[in-house]
C-alpha cells in the first residue's frame, strides 16, 4: 500500500540537543541528548508528547494492525494454567480463563471445592495490578502473596487465611523479589526486604536487601534481621526451610552475577533460635552457582555448576555440607543442561525415584532415575518437542510429580507423572479452545563469524515452501537465559499471516550451559551480536527471506541486542522492534537496577571495561548520514528495571542522524503508562503486540490473507 507522505509532519520533533559529555579515564564520551534523561522536565514532556502524536499518525496507516489485534485476542483466549503446589490434599495453582485479563490464584480442596484466593482484577478492575509471587504455608492453611499496584512493580507482601480468604497479616512493603520460607506451624517465615529509603544513600533505595524473620501479627518494623548486613548492596538473597523445619538454607548473589554463595543452619540443634541461626558456609567465594535442598530422606541435595558448566546433582549429609563431602548422583551430561529435579519417595513405591529435567540444545528432556544411586530408569514421553518447567512433587512424599509443558502450538499444559506405572497424563489443559492454522517448526545449525555453531528454530507456514517471505528474527543472548519452544500468540499470528519467525539461541544464554553464557558476556559480548548477524545472513542465504523483508525483534537485554545490530549492520535489516531496551551502556549503571548488571556487561568505572562498552554501546555508535532501518521503540513508565531514558535518547539520536526517509523508514517511540517491565493484562498485551506486528508488517510488505 502506498504511503501518503503529506499526512505526516516533517521533520521529526525537535529534540533538546546539547554539548554534554563525560571524560572517563581520559576519554571524552559525548552525550548530546542527556536532557532527555529527566522525564519530568517540561522540554522532555513536550518532546515525548510530540513523539506520541507522530506514533499515532503512523499507526493509523498500518493496514494489518486491526487484523492482528483480532487474531491475537483469539489466540490469547487459550488462557493459562499453572503447576500445582500441594499441601496435603489441597492444591494451589493459577488459571486464566479465556475472558480474564489476569490469571487468578486458586485453591482446590480435597472434595474438589475450588476457591479464588487472589484475583488481580477483583482487586483492581483497571487491570494494572499484578500478582507477583505466592507461597502457601507448610500446612496449607495460610498463603503469603505479593502484588504490585498501578504497574509499579513494587511488590507488597500480605498473608491471607485460606479457609476464609481474609487478610491476616501485612502489608509489608519493599518486598520485591522476596522468597518466603515458612516455618512449621505457620507462626513465622523468613523473607527478603529492602532497607527503608531514608536509611540508605540517596539513589540506592532499589538495593540494600536483607533477610528477616517475621512473626505473624507483629509489626514488620520489628522483624529480626537475619542476614545481609555488610554485604554488597546489589545482593539478591534466597532463603528456604526444609519440610521438617530443621534446616535453613540461605543464598546470596551479587546482582545477576553467574555465581552465588550458600549457607546452611541447623534449626533443630540444641539451643538453636530461628531468630539467630548459626549459618555454616557451604560454598563461599567460588565462581559457581549452587542450590541446596534437604530431602525427606535427610540427605542434602546439591545442584551446582561447580566443575560442571552444564550442571550436576550431588548428595551429602547436611551435617557435612562442604564440597569435599559431595558425591555425584547425576554427573554432568556433556550435551544437556540440568535444569531441575524432583524426589518421589512415597512408601507405596518399590524404590524411590529421582526425576531430572534437562535441556538438550534448548529442547526439554525429562528422565527418571533410581534415587539411591542415580541409575537411569527411563525417559518420560512428552507431547512433543518443547519446553518443560515447574517440576513439582508432594512435599510430604508420594509417587506423583507435576510439570508444565509447552511448544510452538501447545499452550501451557500441566502433565502428571505416576512413578508406579511410569506413565504421563494430562492433569490440566489451558482452559480455552482455540483453532490453530498449520505451521511448521524446524531447528537448524549455522556458523557464526568465528566459526562457532549456533542453533536456531525457524517457524514458518506449513506449506513447507522455502521462498523469501517477510521474516522476524528474535534473540536475547544474555543473563544465562534460554530461549526454548513456547506458545506465543505473536509468533502464531505472524506465521499464520504468511511470515517466518526465527529464534536464535545466541551465546550469552543458557542453551548450552554456563560456558555458553560466559562466551557472550563482559569482554565477549560482541559474540552475541556476531551470532545474531550470522543468523540474519543465514536466513537470507538459505532463501527464507531477503534483507528488504527482514525485521529484528528484542526486548530488555534483547533490546540492547537489536540496538547493537541496527548500528553495526544497518544494511542487513529493514525494520527493528526494540522494547524496554538498554542502549546507553556508558551510563546504564546510574539508573534503575543497572548496577545489578555490571558483572554481565562490565562497568564504565574501569578503563578496560569502558572500552568493551564503548565498543558496542548503541547510543554511542549512531552516525550521521547512515540510512538506518525503520525502528519502533516501545517503553513502559512503570519499568523499574530499565529506565525509559535509553529509548528516548536513542530515538532522538537516530531521528537526527538517519538519512532514511522519515515516512518510509520512520523512527518511532511508543510509550505506555501504568505498566512495568514484565506482567501485564491481556488487553494490554494485545495492544502492544498488535502495534509491533502492524508496524513490522507495514515495513516488510506483509499483506494478511
Amino acid at each position: 500500500m502506498a504511503i501518503d507522505a503529506s499526512t505526516f509532519p516533517q521533520p521529526y520533533p525537535s529534540a533538546p540537543r546539547g554539548d554534554d559529555a563525560d571524560v572517563l579515564h581520559g576519554i571524552t564520551v559525548p552525550d548530546p541528548y542527556r536532557a532527555l534523561e529527566d522525564e519530568d522536565d517540561p522540554v522532555t514532556q513536550a518532546w515525548s508528547k510530540a513523539q506520541r502524536v507522530l506514533f499515532d499518525e503512523h499507526r493509523a496507516g498500518w493496514p494489518a494492525r486491526a487484523a492482528f489485534a483480532d487474531r491475537l485476542t483469539q489466540l490469547l483466549r487459550a488462557g493459562s494454567v499453572g503447576t500445582p503446589a500441594w499441601r496435603g490434599e489441597r492444591a494451589f495453582h493459577t488459571r486464566r480463563t479465556p475472558d480474564q485479563e489476569h490469571a487468578v490464584l486458586l485453591s482446590v480442596d480435597p472434595d474438589g471445592t475450588e476457591r479464588a484466593l487472589v484475583d488481580p482484577v477483583a482487586l483492581d478492575p483497571s487491570g494494572a495490578t499484578t500478582l507477583d509471587a505466592w507461597q502457601p504455608s507448610k500446612e496449607g492453611g495460610l498463603l503469603a502473596y505479593q502484588i504490585s499496584e498501578g504497574g509499579t512493580e513494587e511488590s507488597v507482601l500480605r498473608v491471607l487465611d485460606v479457609a476464609t480468604g481474609e487478610v491476616v497479616d501485612g502489608p509489608i512493603d519493599r518486598a520485591r523479589y522476596s522468597p518466603v520460607a515458612w516455618l512449621p506451624g505457620a507462626e513465622a517465615f523468613y523473607y527478603v526486604r529492602r532497607l527503608p529509603k531514608e536509611s540508605v544513600p540517596e539513589g540506592e533505595d532499589q538495593f540494600h536487601r536483607r533477610v528477616y524473620l517475621h512473626r505473624l501479627g507483629t509489626d514488620p518494623a520489628g522483624d529480626v534481621e537475619i542476614f545481609g548486613a555488610g554485604m554488597d548492596k546489589t545482593n539478591y538473597y534466597g532463603v528456604s526451610v526444609s519440610r521438617d523445619g530443621r534446616w535453613l538454607t540461605v543464598s546470596a548473589a551479587q546482582g545477576t552475577a553467574p555465581r552465588n554463595d550458600v549457607w546452611i543452619a541447623d534449626l533443630g540443634a540444641d539451643g538453636a533460635d530461628p531468630a539467630r541461626p548459626e549459618l555454616r558456609p557451604v560454598v563461599v567465594g567460588q565462581d559457581a552457582k549452587t542450590g541446596l535442598h534437604v530431602g525427606r530422606d535427610g540427605r542434602l541435595y546439591v545442584w551446582t555448576d561447580l566443575g560442571a558448566p552444564r550442571g550436576r546433582l550431588a548428595v551429602t549429609d547436611p551435617t557435612t555440607p562442604e564440597p569435599e563431602h559431595w558425591r555425584d548422583l547425576l554427573p554432568e551430561d556433556p550435551e544437556a543442561v540440568l535444569e531441575d529435579f524432583a524426589l518421589l519417595d512415597g512408601a507405596e513405591l518399590d524404590a524411590p525415584v529421582l526425576l531430572a529435567s534437562r535441556t538438550r540444545h534448548a529442547i526439554s528432556v525429562v528422565t527418571a532415575h533410581a534415587l539411591a544411586t542415580g541409575e537411569p530408569l527411563h525417559t518420560l514421553e512428552l507431547p512433543g518437542i518443547g519446553s518443560v518447567g515447574g517440576l513439582s512433587e508432594r512435599p510430604e512424599g508420594g509417587h506423583d510429580a507435576w510439570l508444565a509443558y509447552t511448544d510452538h502450538t501447545v499452550p501451557v499444559r500441566i502433565l502428571h507423572y505416576d512413578a508406579r506405572s511410569r506413565t504421563v497424563s494430562t492433569w490440566a489443559d489451558a482452559p480455552g479452545e482455540i483453532e490453530l492454522r498449520a505451521i511448521s517448526s524446524q531447528q537448524v545449525t549455522y556458523r557464526s563469524k568465528d566459526g562457532t555453531e549456533v542453533r536456531m528454530v525457524i517457524v514458518s507456514p506449513a506449506d513447507g515452501a522455502r521462498r523469501p517471505r517477510p521474516a522476524v528474527l528474535y534473540g536475547y543472548g544474555g543473563f544465562n537465559i534460554a530461549l526454548t519452544p513456547a506458545y506465543s500468540a505473536s509468533i502464531l499470528a505472524w506465521v499464520e499471516a504468511g511470515g517466518v519467525w526465527a529464534v536464535a539461541n545466541l551465546r550469552g544464554g543458557s542453551e548450552e550451559g554456563e560456558e555458553w553464557h560466559r562466551a557472550g558476556m563482559r569482554e565477549h559480548k560482541q559474540n552475541v551480536f556476531d551470532d545474531f548477524a550470522a543468523a540474519a545472513e543465514y536466513l537470507v542465504a538459505e532463501g527464507w527471506t531477503t534483507r528488504d523483508q527482514l525485521a529484528i525483534f528484542g526486548g530488555s537485554n534483547g533490546g540492547l541486542l537489536v540496538g547493537a545490530a541496527l548500528t553495526q549492520r544497518p544494511e542487513l535489516y529493514r525494520a527493528v522492534v526494540c522494547s524496554a531496551p538498554l542502549l546507553d551502556m556508558v551510563r546504564y549503571e546510574k539508573f534503575g537496577l543497572g548496577e545489578s548488571w555490571n558483572d554481565e556487561y562490565g562497568t564504565a568505572a574501569d578503563p578496560v571495561e569502558l572500552g568493551w562498552l564503548l565498543g558496542y554501546s548503541p547510543y554511542h555508535r549512531v552516525r550521521d548520514g547512515v540510512e538506518y532501518p525503520s525502528v519502533l521503540f516501545t517503553v513502559f513508565d512503570g519499568d523499574s528495571r530499565v529506565d525509559t531514558l535509553h529509548a528516548r535518547k536513542m530515538a532522538a539520536a537516530l531521528q537526527d542522524a538517519t538519512s532514511g526517509d522519515p515516512v518510509a523508514r520512520p523512527i518511532l517511540l511508543r510509550a505506555e503508562a501504568n505498566v512495568g517491565h514484565g506482567a501485564r493484562a491481556v488487553s494490554r498485551t494485545v495492544d502492544l503486540s498488535a502495534d509491533q506486528l502492524g508496524f513490522v508488517a507495514a515495513q516488510l510488505g506483509l499483506e494478511l490473507p
